[in-house]
């Protein structure tokens, strides 16, 4: 199992929109994914972060079953509108993968 995790800080204003409001339309757009993408076991998205160093305002976590699973949610297209959003909304991007 890959357990694939991202963490994004936002631009604090971005297509006319807050960084709060772009944390909202990402949860929805990502967690949309869930029954699109069938290699994507899990989603969870959230943007009501507590504590993070460095600081984040968007964290997702997912669940595959392998590496071929992920690299097919990376290039599915409904996975590829997600990122063509995000891209425009953040200034910082990190991510961990990693096998149970």
């Amino acid at each position: 199992m890959i357990k694939h995790i991202v963490m994004w800080k936002l631009k604090p204003e971005a297509l006319g929109n807050s960084a709060d409001e772009n944390a909202a339309k990402m949860k929805q757009m990502l967690e949309a994914l869930q029954g699109v993408i069938p290699v994507l076991r899990s989603i969870e998205v959230s943007h009501d972060i507590r504590e993070s160093v460095p600081e984040c305002d968007v964290l997702l976590f997912s669940e595959f079953d392998n590496m071929d699973d992920l690299s097919t949610y990376a290039t599915h297209p409904a996975h590829l509108e997600c990122v063509d959003f995000i891209k425009q909304v953040v200034s910082e991007r990190r991510v961990v993968d990693y096998a149970i």
